[in-house]
């Protein structure tokens, strides 16, 4: 009998979109002789939808349209298996849409990578794909994350969390504080969320203005730190668990703008229009989105193959370097808890040749899928090894004690008013 894996995707999140284009590409490539899958679409108000169109990343052409065609449904666990069930007004049919054996959760920035939905389905006792709660919200909190990998000797670039409360109480105060802590060029960015959304830098007052202004459009919080200007960017993806983990092959994104944009990541430096020319499941048009011959159809850096002309895969770095650089992606691997795949960005300051963490992608564009094809590593193999993780974590939590069978309150009397 096959697995049945819900694949959750969308959301209330500025990534949205490219969370589609991730999980559709995802959907392509799953093993069907093995696995069932069951594509569903989360609306950016949080209603989710299952149905024959979801899969297909023409009908996101017209959301509205889709929606109507589509079923939405909601998951719930009945016990003894976890069902979607339809939210529909006027049951016309079966009340269980499907049943599901694992959720497999490909949604990227806040509201949902940050350990939201893991949350709920952990609540639904749902077993799932990926991180977990805490390292989820870990990997999107930039500053807590630096925190702990802090803790742990693993190196990051010093900064300083400010919060929107200090911005709109004394905005000049708060850049003084950054001038005399940091001094410029600065970074700016909010401090939860990725594909460099909302992130500048700043060379001077005016500029750190207007980068407080942009950060602040799209967080609470921001985290400000030294900008290193003559750097390159090293990616290194890392899947396992607990137990085992090995590190991908490194690549190094070009970037167009002094740092790496969205549309470095998502449009491609060569591309007009970027992700509009995705021409659905079956292909692409643009030259950032070019189907490999191992079947990667989705753009930017996300679909990237050795031909990708926004890329270095591998990473011109020596030998020593990619070493110490998988060495670090593993133990930031570690040190945050995290399982399945992710994908670790750091930096390297050309004049001293320091190596520092940048961020921590619980959950990479394309699941990384690139740089593990560099190691051998097909994606169908990636995704099945991916969801037999989560499979094993499930295994390994019926063990552990949850909640007691005794009732404290079988015998509570209540405390009388006084």
């Amino acid at each position: 009998m096959k697995i049945k894996v819900a694949v959750f995707f969308g959301g209330n999140s500025v990534e949205h979109e490219v969370s589609i284009i991730t999980a559709l590409q995802a959907i392509e490539n799953i093993n069907t002789e093995k696995y069932d899958v069951i594509p569903v679409y989360i609306t950016k108000d949080n209603k989710m939808f299952a149905g024959e169109s979801i899969a297909d990343i023409n009908s996101y052409k017209n959301i509205p349209a889709l929606l109507k065609k589509s079923t939405q449904v909601v998951p719930v666990n009945l016990g003894e298996k976890t069902v979607l069930m339809r939210c529909e007004k006027k049951l016309l049919k079966e009340q269980i849409y499907t049943d599901i054996d694992i959720a497999f959760p490909i949604v990227h920035g806040t509201n949902v990578e940050d350990g939201t939905i893991q949350g709920y389905l952990k609540m639904l006792n749902i077993p799932f794909v990926g991180c977990d709660v805490i390292s989820s919200a870990l990997g999107m909190d930039k500053f807590a994350c630096k925190e702990v990998l802090r803790e742990n000797n693993i190196p990051v670039i010093d900064g300083k969390l400010y919060s929107i409360k200090e911005y709109k109480e004394d905005e000049k105060k708060l850049r003084e504080d950054i001038e005399k802590t940091l001094s410029f060029p600065v970074i700016v960015k909010p401090v939860n969320l990725g594909s460099s959304v909302g992130i500048s830098i700043a060379k001077n007052q005016k500029e750190l203005e207007t980068s407080l202004e942009n950060a602040f459009t799209y967080a609470s919080k921001i985290l400000v730190e030294k900008a290193i200007m003559n750097l390159k960017e090293v990616n290194c993806s890392v899947l396992g668990d607990y137990e085992n983990a090995w590190a991908s092959e490194c690549e190094s994104p070009i970037k167009v703008d002094e740092i790496l944009s969205y549309k470095d990541k998502y449009l491609g430096n060569s591309v007009k229009g970027g992700a509009k020319g995705v021409k659905g499941t079956k292909g692409a048009k643009n030259s950032a989105c070019k189907t490999s011959s191992k079947g990667n159809k989705f753009g930017g850096t996300m679909g990237s193959d050795n031909s990708n002309p926004s890329l270095e895969l591998p990473a011109k770095i020596s030998d020593k370097t990619k070493e110490k650089i998988q060495d670090y992606a593993i133990k930031t691997f570690n040190a945050l808890g995290c399982s399945g795949v992710i994908r670790i960005d750091f930096i390297i300051d050309q004049d001293t040749e320091k190596i520092y963490v940048n961020e921590v992608n619980t959950i990479p564009g394309s699941l990384s899928n690139h740089l593990w094809r560099q190691t051998g590593t097909e994606y169908p193999v990636l995704l099945d090894k991916l969801i037999q993780l989560g499979l094993k974590r499930a295994r390994e939590e019926e063990n552990l004690t949850f909640s007691f069978d005794t009732n404290i309150l079988s015998g509570y009397w209540g405390v009388k008013n006084k």
